[in-house]
């Protein structure tokens, strides 16, 4: 399975607070945990929860969906993740699931849990995309951009909105399915009138095979109206946020038998937009 995507949750410097209480609401297993991050897996999929401080808020631009091979099951995600949360769409058979229902959690991360008889997915955590306010209608457009420019990716599906159903335009996304690096993301638009848009609370971090793939994606998501952060950081012209990490970025700063090696590099990435692999190794060399 492809775990080079995967999201991104900023915490209030309370990432190991969070994680113990997926581990317990989700049956999340902590694969890495620092003083920065805590790498989750929830159903085999991984995501990270990073201190970042109280800057930054979640919300539901970004939602999680988690697909449950059972109501029992289904039931018991619903019951942990709505204690001392919010209920966003109750809990109840839809027209297109069996059981569903959209929860914000305790730490205001939200969760779409669906079932339907007979539907796997051997990704059952599906990040999902809401383009709403400047961006409503602007799904396919999106979808687009990021098929065009990740390896191995496709559309897998694509439902619009009838005439008129829920406010929004025909030719609009009611909800759509597709891939970038073989990794499941959703998205759809609304026009309703959402107080609420995408931000750096919930960002999509693309893990990098080398400095090529690395200019690549930077490159091609700042282009026409997005622009760059520090530390790998970058926002796209959608406003939605990525973290273009070299898979060597991990390698030198995680060099734990040469602690002052791997804090040069760190400190080199730092100072850094985009991530450059050779200035890392330099740094990590001159140490």
């Amino acid at each position: 399975m492809n775990q080079d995507i995967y999201p991104c949750l900023w915490c209030n410097n309370n990432a190991e607070e969070v994680a113990a209480f997926y581990a317990e609401a989700l049956q999340a297993k902590i694969t890495t945990s620092n003083a920065v991050v805590v790498n989750i897996e929830v159903a085999g999929d991984r995501i990270m929860l990073l201190n970042g401080g109280a800057q930054f808020t979640k919300n539901p631009s970004v939602s999680l969906m988690l697909i449950c091979h059972s109501t029992e099951e289904l039931h018991q995600y619903w019951d942990a993740l709505v204690k001392e949360g919010v209920p966003l769409m109750p809990l109840n058979a839809y027209p297109f699931a069996d059981l569903y229902g959209w929860v914000r959690d305790k730490y205001g991360m939200t969760w779409q849990l669906y079932f339907k008889a007979g539907y796997t997915a051997e990704q059952r955590i599906t990040p999902t995309l809401m383009f709403i306010n400047k961006n409503n209608g602007k799904a396919k457009e999106a979808i687009n951009l990021y098929t065009s420019i990740f390896a191995d990716s496709g559309i897998d599906g694509i439902m619009y909105y009838r005439d008129g159903e829920g406010g929004d335009e025909p030719d609009h996304i009611q909800h759509a399915e597709f891939r970038i690096k073989n990794y499941k993301i959703a998205c759809m638009d609304s026009s309703l009138d959402h107080r609420f848009d995408f931000n750096e609370g919930i960002s999509m971090v693309a893990m990098t095979q080398n400095q090529e793939e690395t200019d690549h994606l930077w490159n091609h998501l700042i282009a026409n109206g997005g622009s760059e952060s520090r530390c790998g950081w970058l926002k796209d012209k959608f406003g939605l946020s990525w973290q273009i990490v070299p898979k060597r970025l991990a390698e030198l700063i995680g060099d734990q038998e040469n602690r002052a090696k791997s804090k040069a590099a760190m400190n080199a990435m730092l100072q850094m937009n985009k991530i450059v692999i050779a200035d890392l190794e330099a740094a990590y060399n001159k140490a």
